[in-house]
C-alpha cells in the first residue's frame, strides 16, 4: 500500500523529529535514536515539551508544546534540506496533530498516541477510556504519576524488565492540567499518516487505538506495551525505516 511518501520526497533516508509523551522528556527516545542514526537517518529529538517539567508554575499548554515542535521541524528542515517525518508517542499525538497541515512535515507517525478530532482535548479522549490509576491529579494544576513504581511499571511498560524500567519511571515529571484540557485545533491533514498500534498496551486499550488508526493511511502493529521505544526499539526502528 502506498503511503504517499517516496524517496523523491524524502531522499534515500529520512529526517525524523521525535516528540515524547506526557510526564517524560526527550530521554525517552535514548534507545531508539542511535538505532535510527545507525540505519542512516537524521534524527531530531524534542528534548522537553513545555507542558512537562519540575516546576508546576512554569508549565505550558498544548499550544506551547506545538510551538516548540514547530521550531524543531523548521530547524531540522533547514539543516537537512527536506521535509521531516514527525513522530509522536502517547500525548505527543495531541502535539503532532497541531502540525497536520505543516508544509515541512511529509508524514506523521502516531505510536499508540492520541489522535484527536478538531475541538477534542486529551481529557475528552481520556474520559472515554477505562480509569488510569497510575495518573493522579495534583493540587497545583498538574497531573502526576503514582509513586508506586510496580504499579507504574505494570501499566506503562510491563514488557521491560523492572530493574531496567524502574530508574526511568522514577524520572517522570508533573504534566500541566492545562495541556490535557486544551482542545485540539486539528487542522485538515495535508500529508499521510501512519498509526503504530501497540497490541499489549493496557493504558490505551486496543479498541481505542484501532478506532484512531482508522483515520491513518497505513497501520503497523507491534506486540508491545505502551512504550515500544523501551521494550522493542529495534522492531520500532524497522517500522519507522519503512516510512520514507
Amino acid at each position: 500500500m502506498s503511503l504517499g511518501v517516496t524517496r523523491a520526497t524524502l531522499g534515500p533516508m529520512a529526517t525524523y523529529v521525535l516528540v515524547h509523551g506526557a510526564f517524560v522528556g526527550g530521554w525517552y527516545w535514548d534507545d531508539l535514536r542511535p538505532r535510527l542514526e545507525k540505519a542512516g537517518h537524521a534524527v531530531e529529538v524534542v528534548p522537553q515539551l513545555p507542558s512537562s517539567g519540575p516546576d508546576p508554575a512554569a508549565l505550558g499548554d498544548l499550544a506551547d508544546d506545538a510551538e516548540v515542535v514547530r521550531r524543531h521541524v523548521a530547524a531540522a528542515t533547514e539543516e537537512h534540506g527536506e521535509p521531516v517525518v514527525l513522530v509522536g508517542h502517547s500525548y505527543g499525538g495531541m502535539v503532532i496533530t497541531e502540525l497536520a497541515d505543516h508544509p515541512d512535515v511529509a508524514h506523521s507517525v502516531y505510536i499508540t498516541a492520541m489522535w484527536p478530532a478538531r475541538g477534542a482535548s486529551a481529557f475528552d479522549m481520556l474520559s472515554t477510556l477505562p480509569p488510569l490509576p497510575w495518573i493522579v491529579p495534583g493540587d497545583d494544576g498538574t497531573l502526576r504519576t503514582v509513586d508506586d513504581i510496580e504499579m507504574l511499571h505494570a501499566w506503562v511498560c510491563a514488557d521491560v524488565p523492572i530493574e531496567r524500567a524502574a530508574p526511568l519511571l522514577r524520572r517522570t515529571r508533573p504534566q500541566s492540567a492545562a495541556s490535557v484540557a486544551m482542545p485540539s485545533s486539528a487542522p485538515e491533514q495535508a500529508h499521510p499518516a501512519t498509526y503504530v498500534i501497540c497490541e499489549n498496551d493496557v493504558s490505551v486499550p486496543l479498541t481505542a487505538q484501532e478506532a484512531m488508526a482508522a483515520s491513518a493511511d497505513h497501520v503497523e502493529r507491534l506486540p508491545s506495551s505502551h512504550a515500544p521505544m523501551l521494550s522493542m526499539p529495534d522492531r520500532l526502528v524497522d517500522v519507522l525505516d519503512r516510512i520514507r
